[in-house]
């Protein structure tokens, strides 16, 4: 006697293949939940057992010179002083110094991207700014140093001092390698990054608002700061924010063209360190005491990334809160 075949419906009302897929969905639920945890849980370990680390191995330092580890003013290995107040001073400058050109310059490069250059040009420009937020920073090191610090030694330094008077902060001598320097190269790197966030940002804000304010009567440059600029301003704080801890946190190329001179600078034309470049180059003949002191630097990197990203977090979410997104 041939089979008949079961049809959907009486597939449905049986018991037992209900009973059936409400198993086996349960099951490949409780897969996909368990691997979703286990993978956050993992994350949160490593992170956790990183700034453990840190921390523990920065222990010695604190009970050797105390909170005077960031209000001091002297750094000295030879002598085990381990006052970084210089150290985190330079690391501010050199960050402002990129962010008060990387911002606008970002930001105006981004909006030209995806709004006033032609196609074709477009994405000929995207490709380049991507190409250069690949770069290693080794190679913006060598570049500065190789390039720019003569330019700056015999033109760029001298001429800032004449227009200025020799008045603070251009008031020192010029040397090529300074802190103009090592923030005019950590410009140079940031800026790729705030420009493709930023463009990707001002992309997706909705044609048809543009179009539509368009229409009306307002003019492209109305548009761009009642329209664009207030819907991916969320994006745009984002991509600043990135480019902060980025600049914060650079090595090698601020290494090569800051000098690495641990005293407060006089002036943007006189060397300095940052907190990043002197755990990178004092760790290699370090005792077990400059090891902890160079520990302590590096919570406190962390620690001024943290505060950022945080800034950066609350910022965005009070930009949320005004336009009533949350």
């Amino acid at each position: 006697m041939p089979e008949v075949p079961t049809s959907p419906s009486v597939a449905m009302s049986n018991p037992l293949l209900t009973e059936n897929s409400k198993s086996f969905s349960v099951k490949s639920d409780w897969a996909h939940w368990s691997v979703l945890y286990g993978a956050s849980g993992l994350f949160a370990l490593i992170c956790a057992v990183f700034l453990i680390s840190i921390i523990v191995s920065s222990i010695p330092a604190w009970h050797h010179s105390g909170l005077s580890i960031i209000y001091g003013r002297v750094w000295s290995q030879g002598s085990n002083s381990f006052g970084a107040l210089p150290i985190i001073a330079g690391t501010l400058a050199t960050t402002a110094i990129a962010l008060f050109f990387a911002i606008p310059i970002g930001i105006g490069s981004a909006l030209a991207i995806v709004h006033v250059v032609p196609g074709r040009l477009r994405v000929f420009l995207s490709s380049l700014v991507e190409l250069l937020a690949a770069v290693p920073s080794v190679v913006y090191g060598l570049w500065g140093l190789l390039v720019l610090a003569p330019w700056f030694e015999h033109t760029v330094e001298p001429d800032l001092a004449n227009i200025t008077g020799h008045r603070f902060p251009f008031q020192a001598p010029p040397e090529g390698v300074s802190l103009l320097l090592a923030g005019c190269v950590l410009f140079i790197m940031i800026l790729p990054m705030i420009v493709a966030l930023s463009r990707d940002a001002i992309s997706i804000v909705a044609h048809d608002q543009f179009e539509g304010a368009l229409s009306v009567g307002a003019t492209k440059w109305q548009v761009i700061r009642k329209v664009v600029l207030p819907g991916a301003r969320n994006g745009i704080v984002g991509a600043v924010t990135l480019a902060t801890a980025r600049a914060l946190g650079e090595t090698v190329a601020v290494a090569m063209v800051i000098g690495l001179n641990p005293l407060f600078p006089p002036s943007l034309f006189a060397t300095a360190s940052t907190l990043a470049s002197t755990i990178a180059l004092q760790f290699q003949d370090a005792t077990p005491l400059q090891v902890a002191a160079l520990g302590a630097l590096a919570l406190i990197l962390m620690t001024m990334t943290a505060v950022v990203n945080w800034f950066g977090r609350r910022l965005v979410r009070g930009l949320a809160f005004r336009v009533g997104v949350i």
